[in-house]
């Protein structure tokens, strides 16, 4: 196998990944990122450009779960059928990623990104703030490993007095990540997510529909990468992409661009939720009992510290609600994983018993 990590050192390869590749990937294939995603389709880049793909057969047939699937920013070892075609053989391991439940009500992880160094976390000042779902996004980015930093966007639609109440109520939900206010009109804050990119990193924008992650994106590049539309009376903004991709900016540093969150489950997500509640956690080994479950037991401290005002109690709240579902989802996952294990060795019994009778 080849591999030009001067060159590809841009995408973001560094040792630990060409280790990985020289490991997996056969002498016939290169590697190469995953840019984007649609549909089963995919775009592989290399040092030399980027072609459409599509994963192999034999890689379909091995793989057992939708996580062990290509998403944008993965690395990837594959072999160019032409000089516009490829297939995916292979996905290198991964040292970060972002993903959530499945919409609707099959349980199933839907990857979205992986290889992130940092999760932009955005939400609109004016119609789109919410506390709980930035909690919300905050334990899918922990769980996954990733460095979050929230983007309030749309800024010039509140006072200035409006924008530090917010700021105020993200703090006094035990929120300490750093918070960069935006406003994509007048420009106010694009320097300082500018200074934050590096070449050669990937950063990740988070948010539900239309609070300006594409605009943001054009802004950086200087040009209409991606395309927007027109806000609504209400400022609210309209969502116009459908597909998660990988957009290499000029200074070196990469974005990648998802569509809009309208459901966003958790599961699986124990050790991001952990992360996220800390102070919860912490108050929760000075209960008096070890099995305490924050209600009505004498003694706890969790209780106490919501009586005296240094625990809010929606912050608490949210804290059971994204335990349970995780947990819940969860056991609904591992449920259906084993059904579908003894549905196969049933399939297969049956098999082998009509081969003997004839």
């Amino acid at each position: 196998m080849e591999i030009s990590p001067m060159e590809l050192s841009k995408l973001g390869l560094d040792p630990w990944f060409q280790e990985q590749a020289v490991e997996l990937c056969q002498p016939e294939q290169r590697i190469a990122r995953v840019t984007a995603v649609d549909r089963g389709w995919y775009v592989v880049r290399n040092e030399e450009g980027e072609v459409p793909a599509r994963a192999t057969g034999r890689f379909l047939n091995a793989t057992g779960s939708t996580m062990d699937m290509p998403c944008v920013g993965d690395w990837v070892c594959v072999h160019y059928d032409s000089a516009d075609s490829a297939s995916i053989h292979t996905v290198l391991p991964r040292k970060s990623f972002l993903h959530r439940k499945s919409a609707g009500k099959n349980i199933e992880y839907q990857m979205i990104a992986a290889n992130i160094d940092v999760a932009f976390i955005v939400q609109s000042c004016h119609y789109d703030f919410n506390v709980a779902r930035l909690e919300r996004y905050l334990v899918m980015a922990k769980e996954g490993h990733v460095e979050p930093l929230l983007v309030l966007t749309k800024t010039d639609l509140v006072s200035t007095d409006e924008l530090e109440q917010l700021i105020l109520q993200i703090r006094r939900g035990g929120i300490s990540t750093r918070i960069i206010g935006l406003s994509n009109v007048t420009g106010s804050g694009l320097d300082q997510i500018k200074g934050l990119m590096g070449p050669g990193k990937t950063y990740c924008l988070l948010g539900s529909s239309g609070v300006g992650k594409s605009t943001l994106i054009n802004r950086l590049t200087g040009q209409d990468t991606l395309k927007t539309r027109t806000v609504s009376d209400s400022g609210e903004g309209r969502h116009t992409t459908v597909r998660r991709q990988l957009v290499v900016l000029d200074q070196g540093a990469m974005f990648v661009d998802t569509p809009g969150m309208r459901e966003f489950g958790l599961f699986g997500a124990s050790e991001g939720i952990g992360e996220c509640f800390d102070d919860i956690l912490e108050l929760s080994l000075s209960c008096r009992f070890t099995n305490c479950s924050h209600t009505n037991e004498p003694g706890c401290a969790v209780v106490q510290a919501i009586a005296g005002g240094k625990l809010q109690s929606e912050h608490y709240g949210n804290y059971v609600k994204l335990k349970k579902e995780s947990e819940l989802n969860e056991t609904a996952y591992t449920e259906k994983r084993k059904k579908a294990k003894t549905g196969g060795k049933v399939g297969q019994s049956a098999i082998k018993k009509s081969n003997k009778q004839k």
